[in-house]
């Protein structure tokens, strides 16, 4: 009987230790600790949900994110509608879940700058979060060249500051004239001296927002597990997320990002 026991406790150990864990990588818009504190609990429901390992992986930086993205670094992984055509591109990683709400990209000024419109922003300084953030950066730059011929590329007048709470706390404190970001991390961002210092000046047209995506290397059956998952998540854990409404999405939802890509030759893929 001892020697069964030991026998059974040697499998399931050696079962424990082959068993995958999954990595479940976060585009880190906000800063580290901010973003484990909002989707640690999700991260958690989805291991009850699914009865699988799964490990949230949060990076310094956008571009760091984007090196394990686009090396197929990650499992899971939500990521801005950029990220996503060139992950699908690079990797295959294909989108399976995302917001209901389409992401705005959004410019911010100092309230007391006395800057109310987009056509006063020409020779002012940008903070971007990062060069490929999709809404924050490229679309912003796009719908200013096209709609107000600021060319911000050209004129080179830009920083990149690594995170969206980054931009908006730049710009509140006189590092930049004006940053880019997106309605949804400026409606969450817990610096209320900050967020009360800037006005919203500008709105771009909105995209389908970001995907959760899944890696090409996972089964069929873990995808749909994790989908539906994903789409049954408390509506409890969203509202930290800024999420409201969680719907299935396919590539070809995200053809527009794509024509952004090829309309405008400072963006590549």
């Amino acid at each position: 009987m001892r020697f069964f026991m030991i026998l059974f406790i040697t499998i399931f150990f050696i079962g424990s230790l082959n068993a995958k864990v999954l990595t479940f990588g976060i585009v880190p818009q906000q800063s580290p600790m901010e973003l484990i504190k909002d989707w640690q609990p999700i991260i958690s429901y989805l291991e009850k949900a699914t009865g699988e390992k799964i490990v949230l992986r949060v990076e310094r930086s956008i571009p760091e994110f984007e090196k394990v993205l686009y090396s197929g670094g990650y499992d899971f992984a939500y990521m801005n509608p950029y990220h996503y055509v060139v992950a699908h591109k690079r990797q295959g990683y294909s989108a399976i879940v995302r917001d209901e709400k389409n992401t705005v990209g959004i410019l911010v000024t100092p309230k007391n700058s006395g800057l109310t419109d987009p056509s006063m922003l020409k020779g002012k300084i940008f903070l971007f979060p990062a060069p490929d953030a999709f809404a924050a950066t490229l679309l912003t730059k796009y719908e200013l060249l096209k709609k107000y011929g600021i060319d911000i590329n050209k004129d080179k007048n830009y920083r990149y500051v690594n995170s969206h709470d980054s931009v908006y706390k730049g710009v509140a404190r006189g590092v930049g004239d004006v940053g880019g970001g997106i309605e949804r991390t400026f409606k969450s961002l817990d610096d209320i001296e900050t967020k009360e210092a800037l006005s919203i000046i500008y709105k771009t047209k909105g995209y389908p927002s970001h995907p959760f995506a899944a890696n090409p290397a996972l089964s069929s059956a873990l995808k749909e597990k994790m989908t539906n998952a994903i789409l049954a998540a408390p509506e409890s854990l969203l509202v930290a997320l800024s999420m409201k409404h969680l719907i299935a999405t396919e590539d070809s939802e995200y053809d527009g990002v794509r024509d952004i890509a090829a309309a405008f030759p400072s963006i590549k893929e």
